[in-house]
Order: structure tokens, then C-alpha cells, then sequence
């Protein structure tokens, strides 16, 4: 496994992490044992970097990661969000920044996860009713203390990114991208190259629908949110299977699969971008870690950018696109 350094801290992460949301929720039903067994895969095979937050389950997401790195957190950095706020029994609070929250929600992560320090801690998301400023401040704290070693934001705007890496050193922007989601591209990519920060590419498999195994939204099971999801809906799915046809058969082209095609072109985009595709099953765990030996020439990538131009997708990447960008 290649490994790159994240921000002008060099926290050094494996080039593939593995996004541990949908062991808990969202993606259907959850297997606790299994997952562990992955996660447990993942560190043997040098996939060290495990990407987590406290509103996965809720809570039981961090828990679960908890019990699978027990006795290994040296081998591990570990990564987790707050901002997302729900109660025990799923429902949704709302996005809370406040400094009082931020120090709660991090004593409550360490709790669960079963550590005494958390290597990357994220907003999941920007609250617009408290400055950046307050919520970084109180992030800050945590590093002094030795509670979190670094810092990282998600979803945040181009402005944010910049208020928030003057009270910090932001080390990471986890953001979604991929072959269907190059919005990025447009000003948040250039704004955490000018800042020196990293970036954290999540569903860099576009929810697996770039693997090519989703032909139908009837594969979805119950629970799995992608069903309420505009791009696999209606006339936006049956307009994404062509995407998904023509990286196909460039990867068939390639001698690779579909879903190690669309790694290896996020991997591609610069040193300072590193994946954390999800994933249930050790079989598609090490078919995306294998991405990482696929090279993709100058005309590879050329192909790649005509048959997935930026805006070639259609249908939104949420319902509600509200909380994103702030």
C-alpha cells in the first residue's frame, strides 16, 4: 500500500483509508462481526487509515470501530467527525458548531472509541449560526490538550476552509469525489492547494455505483438510503448507467474492474488526495485496494475526462443540498 501526506503537518495516511460509515447504517443491514473481520483485513494489509463519525449508527459506528482496533491503535490513524447532531434513537437534532458541543462531542468519540487520542478530528459539517472561527477555536483547545492531533473540515466552502486554517492549521478537507462528483475541481481543490491542506476523498466509488454492480435501484435493499437519493431515481439512473458503461469499458480495456478504474483516476489527481471508499465485504476490500497498482497513462486520463466531464452526472448528490458548501 503507497502511503501520502496529508496538510503542512504531514500526517502520513495510506493513499486508500477505508470509510467505515456504511457498517453501521445507511447501506442496508449491518453484520458487526464481519465488519470487524474487514476492518481487521484492512490494517494486515496496510490500509491503516479508518474514517469514522459519532452520528454513524448513531454512535454505534465509532463503538464498532472501537472494538475492531483494540490492542492495534498504534497501527491505526484514526479519523472521526462530530457536527451531525442526533439522538440515541437516530433522529436528527440539527448541525451544532458551538464550542461547548465540540469539547462534549469529543470526550463522547474517545469514549467510544476506546482511545485517548483521536489522530484527525473533522466538522462534519459548517454550522451557519456560529463563526468558523468559535468552532476551530474550540478544536484547538483539543489539540492543546492532547485530546486530537489534527484537524480536518468537511463540505466546507472555499471561504470557510480559509477563515478556519487561520485560527489552525486545517490538515484535511473531506469532501465527495469522483468520476461523477468533480465539483471540487471548480475552487475547493485550488483553495486547499494554495493552503497547503489535504484532501479526503469520500464515496470515491459514487456509492458503488462506478463499480458497476447496480443495475437496477431494486438492488438496494431496505434501508439503504440510496434509494431516496436523486441520482439513483428515475431517468438520472437510467442516464448514470452510461457513465458507468463507458468507464467500464475503459477498464475493460485496461485489464482492470470498473471500481478500480474510478480509484485509480481519484488517486491520480495529485499526491495530496488520498481515497476512503466504504465497503462490507473483504472481497471488494481488496479489489479496491488492488486500485492501487493500477497506472493510468496520459491518454487513460484523457479518456477518463471525455467520457466523465464535470456535470455529466445527473440528479443532485442529496435531496437536500442545503447544509453543503457553507
Amino acid at each position: 500500500m503507497q502511503t501520502r501526506s496529508l496538510g503542512s503537518e504531514s500526517l502520513t495516511v495510506s493513499a486508500l483509508g477505508l470509510g467505515c460509515m456504511g457498517m453501521s447504517e445507511f447501506y442496508g443491514a449491518a453484520d458487526d462481526a464481519e465488519s470487524i473481520t474487514v476492518i481487521r483485513h484492512a490494517l494486515d494489509s496496510g490500509c491503516f487509515f479508518l474514517d469514522t463519525a459519532d452520528m454513524y449508527g448513531p454512535f454505534t459506528n465509532e463503538q464498532l470501530v472501537g472494538r475492531a482496533i483494540s490492542g492495534r491503535r498504534d497501527d491505526v490513524v484514526l479519523a472521526t467527525k462530530f457536527g451531525n447532531e442526533r439522538r440515541p434513537d437516530g433522529s436528527r437534532i440539527g448541525i451544532n458548531g458551538k464550542p461547548q458541543y465540540v469539547r462534549a462531542a469529543c470526550e463522547g468519540s474517545l469514549r467510544r472509541l476506546g482511545v485517548d487520542h483521536i489522530d484527525l478530528y473533522y466538522q462534519h459539517r459548517v454550522d451557519p449560526s456560529v463563526p468558523i472561527e468559535d468552532t476551530v477555536g474550540a478544536m484547538k483547545e483539543l489539540v492543546d490538550a492532547g485530546k486530537v492531533r489534527h484537524l480536518g473540515l468537511s463540505e466546507a466552502a472555499p471561504a470557510t476552509i480559509r477563515r478556519a486554517h487561520a485560527v489552525h492549521p486545517i490538515t484535511a478537507l473531506q469532501t465527495e469525489y469522483s468520476l461523477w462528483s468533480r465539483d471540487p475541481e471548480d475552487e475547493v481543490l485550488p483553495t486547499v492547494r494554495e493552503l497547503g491542506i489535504g484532501f479526503v476523498a469520500y464515496s470515491p466509488l459514487g456509492r458503488g455505483f462506478l463499480t458497476g454492480r447496480i443495475t437496477s435501484p431494486d438492488n438496494f435493499a431496505d434501508g439503504d438510503f440510496r434509494r431516496h437519493n436523486p441520482r439513483f431515481q428515475g431517468e438520472n439512473f437510467r442516464r448514470n448507467l452510461g457513465l458507468v458503461e463507458r468507464v467500464r469499458e475503459i477498464a475493460a480495456a485496461k485489464g482492470c474492474a470498473p471500481g478500480q478504474l474510478a480509484l485509480a483516476w481519484v488517486l491520480a489527481q495529485g499526491d495530496d488526495v488520498v481515497a476512503i471508499p466504504g465497503t462490507k465485504r473483504i472481497a471488494y476490500l481488496d479489489e479496491n485496494l488492488a486500485a492501487v497498482d493500477v497506472e493510468l497513462t496520459a491518454d487513460d486520463l484523457a479518456r477518463l475526462d471525455e467520457a466523465a466531464p464535470k456535470g455529466v452526472t445527473a440528479g443532485e448528490r442529496y435531496a437536500d443540498m442545503t447544509p453543503l458548501h457553507r
